[in-house]
Order: C-alpha cells, then structure tokens, then sequence
C-alpha cells in the first residue's frame, strides 16, 4: 500500500504587496497559477491529498477554481479556514487586530484534516520538481508513529530575492549532520549594491553571504507537530497579543522545539531552485522561467490536459 502524505498549502494571505489575490492569478500559459505546479509535482513525488488553508471570505470563489476536477482526480482535496478570531479558549481577538497570525497558526488550523506526514508550503512560491521529492522521499522513510522527526528543504538567499522590494526568509544554521541549529526570519532583506542585506525593527542593516541557506517556508512535519503548536500558540498569545503586529511564524516554533531538544529538523538538499512573485512587478520574470521549463520538457504546456 503507497504510504499517506498531505501537501498542505499555506492561501490565506491577501496578497497585500501584490495587489491581489495571487495564488490564484494565472501565470501559467493554460491560466495555471502557481500552486497548480505545486499541485502537480506533488502528484508526481507521490503526494496522496492536498489541503488549502484559505480565508472564509474568498473560500467559495478558490473552492470552484481549485477542487479534485481541476486536478483529474488524481490527489484528494480538502479546505480549511483561517480566521483572525481562530483563537484557543480563553483568548479573545483584540480590537483594531487586522494582521494574520502567522504561517504557524496557519498550520494549527489544519489539525482536524491532517493525520498522515505532511509537508507546508505557500501558495505564491514556486519549489521545483525535486524539492517534492526529496520532501516526499524523508516523510515516507519515517518509522511508523516517528514523532519530532522534521524537515525542510533549504534554499540559498541569493536565489529567493526580488527586484522589486524586501522580501522575508528564515535565516538557517545547521550542524555537521544537516540537522537545523537555529532559524530566526528576517522580514526585510534586500540586495543593496551587489551586497544582500537584512534590515533590523530599528532601521540597522546587516550583511547576509548570498550562499546563506534560507528557508522558503517548505518544511516537513508529523502529526504531533500540531499539539505542540497549539501548546505554544497559548504562550505565544500571552506574551504578545496586545502586540498587532506580533506574529506566530513556524520558524518561532521551530527553533523552540530545537533549542529545548523535543526535536530534530533535517535540512534536505535539492537540486531544485525557487522563485514567486512577491510583488506584481514580479510576474513577467516568473512567466518567463515557466516557459523556460516548459521548454525544456520539464513541464507539459497545459498541466491538467486542458
């Protein structure tokens, strides 16, 4: 029997920067956006379901674009919402909170649907055919009821930059092993005369080597990652929650199971290169990278044979 794994897609967010809701623009030659080539590694790496983190407010309009037709039945779908008011008991939404939560409350509200390994990326990123292999290759090579056993697949900084604006990476340090130290995001880093610094609250930069390994938000987890998180989330709310810009990124939660050693996080190499659109001033560039691959036999023209 082939072993259960789940893509889940991190959709919520807005698209602030870009100008729109971005994981569904069609950037593809047959109008696929971006996820849709996720979608479609993840059949090929051997991915059995794919859940969508989406906001209530556009679900109906994402549910009747992206279901299992669209993917030829080929990868079971389900959806989940994350709402700001999505709190544990005892927690109540502050007044004038307007920001999302984070990529690891995102995570959270996907416990109820996710039982099997599953791997979290975002929906405006692209990750390449190779990063969902290896991805999928360390989830299945996991012993049965493995817990704290993690993953991710690391890029470098100097290949996940935009033209057109800062952009966020969690910054990594890793051991002998491969096995993650630390990772801290960095929620402005840009290249400034050929030099790729970060920017601090405070306004300082600093500089960042461009073969720094980044995490591009494509981790590993098994099922127990969810408990953990939700315990966490508590502390996290009590200590920031009068903070509206404060935000609960799984970077945070990482590094915290790391530093106390209730887990291990491998950073798996891939051949693979990212790229997405940030921005809108983006989109030309990662078009012409699709055509790229497409050309090169990497990608059929249209995906789902449409």
């Amino acid at each position: 029997m082939q072993p259960q794994t789940t893509l889940l897609i991190l959709a919520a967010g807005m698209g602030s920067r870009y100008g729109s809701l971005k994981q569904m623009d069609g950037i593809g030659p047959s109008k696929e956006a971006i996820l849709d080539y996720s979608v479609y590694d993840a059949i090929r790496a051997g991915f059995n379901r794919v859940v969508f983190v989406i906001r209530q407010s556009f679900g109906d309009e994402f549910k009747e674009v992206f279901n299992k037709e669209r993917f030829g039945g080929k990868i079971d779908v389900d959806y989940v919402f994350q709402e700001l008011d999505d709190l544990p008991e005892g927690f109540s939404l502050p007044e004038g909170r307007t920001k999302p939560w984070g990529t690891n409350h995102a995570v959270i509200v996907a416990q109820n649907a996710v039982h099997t390994p599953f791997a979290v990326i975002n929906a405006d990123d692209f990750y390449g055919k190779d990063a969902f292999r290896v991805m999928h290759d360390y989830l299945v090579s996991l012993p049965e009821g493995s817990a704290g056993r993690y993953c991710m697949v690391g890029y470098l900084v100097g290949n996940t930059l935009s033209d057109n604006g800062t952009v966020s990476r969690g910054v990594c340090t890793s051991d002998s092993d491969s096995n993650l130290v630390s990772i801290v995001e960095r929620t402005k880093i840009e290249r400034r005369n050929g030099q790729i610094v970060y920017i601090d609250d405070d306004g300082s930069t600093h500089p960042l080597d461009d073969n720094t390994i980044v995490s591009m938000n494509m981790f590993g987890f098994t099922p127990d990652y969810f408990i953990r998180s939700r315990e966490y989330f508590k502390q996290f709310l009590s200590e920031n929650i009068s903070n509206p810009k404060a935000e609960f990124f799984i970077p945070l939660m990482t590094n915290k199971l790391i530093t106390e050693k209730q887990a291990t996080l491998k950073v798996l190499s891939s051949t693979a290169e990212w790229f997405g659109v940030t921005y809108k001033e983006d989109r030309p560039g990662v078009v012409a990278r699709l055509e790229a691959l497409i050309e090169a036999g990497q990608y059929p023209r249209s995906l789902w044979g449409r």
